[in-house]
């Protein structure tokens, strides 16, 4: 078949109408068909009239083949393939208002079953890998024979993919390389999401707790618990978080760690609870409400961070009012390190508020650290929740704390994490 003709200063001038129509005719009588076949609907999105018409004529003569409509922009092939649903789009890369690729990534979205066929005058690097990339199935060049755009159409219809002999060399060896890319990625996505699986199911998470003192007696209220990793790479906890969220993973691994923490509680006497960290994607999942079903929950307390991001305050409250009711309470961690906490203790109302260690740190001589302590205590205290300050490392900054009216507190300087809360009892205080 002759060149269906380019339209564009850089491509070549398209041969006239009815020397297109003649070669058309003549390749339906070479490739046409009869049968029964499922018959394959076409949408021909293309902006050269010329073309467009003899692209119809050519496939109309198929007998497995209907044209349910035709584009001549972006725009308009997007919203004929929604409403028709065609088996195959026919679209040419460089039609006004987008092009083929924006036209074939919404359409794909549009409509999942429509393969796309891509066709232009051009058959450079760019191009080809744009619109294969888009989500295209296959790839002509104008002035393809007929046999070819007939067989590509029908191999599209099938999802199957081809490509113009016209397609250089060097973008098939890019196009094998680029599988060979995405197969070595899925295979190390594989292997990362085996490894976690086996750290959630049963190996590789150790716990260890830190005791919160009440600053004004310094015994021990109750201990934070702090997940350690063992399994390789050495990280720390929030790269495993993080390793987890991207395999899709991040909430059973919180949940494991918190029922590894949960099994310490035995050792804590009574009146004492332990903290565990939470964030709201996990409280929201429908997974969480199978934890609170396994134990009772009358001497924990779930911290969610300041950094954590709430995307639904009355969902998320909606759970903690279950935990509330299960005898749990809630911890706002981090406060004072920016907006988003005072967001949290002003939607979800929490039984506790953890002062930041940016704010603790040098509270004896930073008069502005020591004025904010101040008055998220004097805050605390009016809304009824108890105030705990994380990070205490000297004797200065305890005493400073004190007198300002904080009343809990945890850090080295009142006691180490240790692997048994037992242990961390006995060797918390002064």
């Amino acid at each position: 078949m002759p060149d269906l003709g380019a339209r564009a200063e850089d491509e070549p001038e398209a041969p006239p109408a009815r020397e297109i129509r003649r070669a058309v005719r003549t390749g339906a009588r070479r490739v046409g068909r009869s049968g029964t076949v499922q018959r394959i609907r076409v949408l021909i999105a293309e902006d050269d009239p010329v073309v467009r018409e003899a692209l119809s004529d050519l496939l109309s003569e198929e007998a497995d083949m209907d044209i349910v409509g035709a584009a001549a922009t972006t725009d308009e092939a997007i919203d004929v393939a929604r409403r028709t649903k065609p088996s195959v789009v026919l679209c040419d890369v460089r039609m006004p208002g987008g092009g083929g690729p924006r036209a074939t990534i919404e359409i794909r979205q549009l409509a999942p079953r429509t393969n796309v066929l891509a066709i232009s005058a051009h058959d450079d690097r760019t191009t080809v890998l744009g619109m294969l990339q888009a989500g295209a199935v296959g790839f002509l060049v104008k002035g393809s024979p007929a046999d070819d755009i007939v067989d590509a159409v029908r191999r599209a219809a099938r999802g199957e993919s081809s490509l113009s002999t016209r397609v250089t060399g060097e973008v098939i060896r890019e196009l094998v390389g680029q599988l060979g890319v995405r197969d070595h990625e899925a295979e190390l996505r594989r292997r990362r999401a085996d490894l976690m699986r086996g750290v959630v199911e049963g190996g590789g998470i150790t716990m260890v707790f830190q005791p919160i003192v009440d600053l004004r007696t310094l015994e021990m209220v109750g201990v934070e618990a702090l997940s350690r990793f063992g399994g390789q790479p050495m990280r720390p906890p929030n790269e495993w978080l993080a390793e987890a969220a991207a395999v899709g993973m991040r909430i059973d691994l919180e949940l494991a760690t918190a029922r590894a923490a949960l099994v310490g509680r035995a050792q804590l006497d009574a009146g004492m609870y332990m903290a565990v960290n939470l964030s709201p994607e996990t409280a929201v999942s429908p997974s969480f409400p199978i934890f609170m079903s396994e134990e009772p929950l009358d001497d924990v307390v779930f911290e969610i961070s300041e950094h954590a991001q709430v995307t639904d305050y009355e969902e998320l409250n909606a759970v903690l009012q279950e935990v509330r009711d299960r005898g749990g309470r809630l911890a706002i961690d981090d406060a004072g390190a920016g907006f988003a906490s005072l967001q949290h203790i002003l939607r979800l109302a929490p039984d506790l508020i953890k002062l930041d260690m940016g704010l603790t740190r040098d509270v004896d001589s930073d008069p502005a650290r020591r004025a904010l302590a101040s008055a998220l205590a004097s805050f605390a205290n009016d809304i009824g929740a108890g105030l705990i300050a994380e990070g205490i490392e000297t004797e200065e900054e305890l005493d400073t704390l004190r007198a300002l009216g904080v009343t809990f507190g945890q850090g080295f300087h009142l006691g180490r994490p240790a692997p048994d809360p037992g242990v961390t009892l006995r060797h918390s205080g002064r």
